[in-house]
């Protein structure tokens, strides 16, 4: 073997290694994100009634978070709405803001029930998983919520990340009643293949096989699992009220038109924004948004209520 092939071989080493680096620094980035803090309180938006909480996750870690409750003055609904965030953000979700659009739910006569999912805000846990393991949180609000107010039906909204934990949380939960979904994806995996390069700025070859490859490795659990069109497709007739802005940069609208397409409630609904973007809906047009979500919820909830 002369000179330059061991040259050349050696080159390819580094390259390969290089590229391996490179992926596993980029694919530990995605799920380790930063926390951002909690700049805000109810108070803020004027909402007195509330307290902070903490309850466990299905898999133990604690999770924090507020519960709200509407003055019964104002109309006894029995429902309990739970927010979802999404990824790398916390229970503010400020891009819609969470906050002011909790303070219309409750002023509506829903109790609120706001949570930082694991490894955001105030919550426990090191790693993100995009609504992998942040089904385990979401199913433990609902745990809280139920043993709270035992009487109370259960609605959920979430966005991006939160919205797509809610879809998959709703397919296996009865005593979830209805979910509105905010922005989501409807395949994990799918969604990556896509839109990978937008997050880590990289070129798909060979970085979109080396961070999908290795992100089972680092969770101990695989990624594909998360696909909310499946759970719409296995667990059918629950009422779902998908929102997107036609001009989301980050999760197309296109997901949530799939999504539309394989729900089996015979009255589930799109609403698209247009020229908003990314769990913009709700800032773009805060008096629709509150309309139709307060729509669907009373349509959905209250008769529930009516029947028990």
């Amino acid at each position: 073997m002369n000179g330059w092939v061991i040259f050349l071989i050696i080159i390819a080493i580094l390259l390969v290694g290089g590229m391996i680096y490179i992926g596993l620094k980029v694919g530990m980035k995605l799920l380790h994100p930063p926390r951002k803090p909690l700049h805000q309180r109810p108070d803020d938006f004027g909402i007195r009634s509330y307290e902070e909480i903490m309850f466990p996750s299905k898999d133990g870690l604690r999770i924090s978070g507020w519960y709200m409750e509407a003055k019964k003055e104002q109309g006894v609904v029995s429902s309990t709405i739970i927010f979802a965030h999404g990824y790398s953000q916390n229970r503010l979700e400020p891009h819609v803001p969470a906050l002011a659009l909790a303070s219309d739910i409750l002023r509506a006569g829903y109790d609120v029930l706001m949570f930082d999912f694991r490894n955001a805000g105030l919550s426990e846990g090191t790693i993100s998983t995009i609504g992998l393991y942040e089904q385990r949180d979401l199913m433990g609000a609902v745990d809280y919520a139920k043993k709270l107010k035992p009487d109370h039906s259960i609605g959920l909204i979430g966005f991006s990340m939160g919205a797509a934990t809610s879809l998959m949380v709703a397919g296996a939960d009865p005593r979830v009643d209805a979910v509105v979904a905010d922005s989501p994806f409807s395949s994990l995996p799918d969604y990556l293949r896509d839109n990978l390069p937008r997050w880590t700025r990289l070129p798909s070859f060979p970085f979109n096989w080396l961070i999908l490859t290795l992100m089972p490795w680092f969770v101990r659990e695989d990624p594909k699992k998360v696909k909310p069109i499946e759970a719409l497709k296995r667990y059918g007739c629950k009422p779902v009220l998908l929102i997107h802005g036609t001009c989301d940069n980050t999760i197309p609208c296109v997901e949530s038109e799939k999504l539309l397409e394989a729900a089996e409630h015979p009255e589930a609904e799109l609403w698209k924004l247009e020229d908003a973007d990314h769990v913009r809906c709700y800032s773009r047009d805060p008096e629709e948004y509150k309309k139709r979500v307060l729509k669907f919820f009373q349509k959905y909830l209250s008769n529930l209520n009516k029947k028990s």
